[in-house]
């Protein structure tokens, strides 16, 4: 099966059950639920059927979505049960929802290698940006706030060490 059908069919698998799971809660086959589940749990559960749809098909790709959705649900759920909506530097963790999505995608792939070096950035780059951001700007309790220039030392030595683990394509590549 190519490609667009396999997409195809995770969108068509994905729509159907979304819509007949409200549908069935319309007519009162199903239970509203919603009264006591929390709100950003649907939003939760909602990128894992992107990821779950990305398994079964094989259109990896859904998984760089439901990733985000996911986590971006995660920050819902954290805000609502707690309260504490004025913490806006957990949207930094953004790219690292990318990143879980792209690690996934390869991985599904069975690209174990391109998994980690194309995922592991962007999950590397949302962590540090979120711990530089929380010790900046976050509440005065976050207890590394005092060592946030070490997260930019440790970013400074990845790119220092990095391209000595990276594959040489060629002798150009050297210079």
């Amino acid at each position: 099966m190519n490609r667009d059908r396999r997409a195809s069919l995770g969108w068509g698998i994905l729509l159907v059950l979304v819509g007949g799971f409200f549908l069935a809660q319309e007519f009162g086959v199903i239970p509203d639920f919603i009264d006591w589940l929390a709100w950003p749990v649907w939003i939760v559960s909602l990128g894992v059927l992107f990821i779950l749809i990305a398994l079964l098909t094989g259109t990896t790709g859904m998984a760089v979505p439901g990733a985000i959705i996911s986590g971006i649900g995660g920050l819902l759920y954290y805000f609502d049960t707690t309260g504490h909506w004025e913490h806006w530097t957990f949207w930094m963790l953004v790219p690292a929802f990318v990143g879980v999505g792209t690690f996934l995608m390869f991985l599904f792939e069975g690209k174990f290698e391109k998994a980690i070096r194309e995922g592991g950035g962007s999950i590397l780059w949302g962590v540090i940006l979120f711990a530089i951001f929380s010790a900046i700007f976050g509440p005065a309790t976050v207890p590394y706030r005092e060592y946030w220039p070490v997260l930019l030392i440790v970013l400074g030595l990845w790119y220092l060490i990095r391209p000595m683990f990276s594959k040489r394509k060629s002798g150009a590549d050297i210079l």
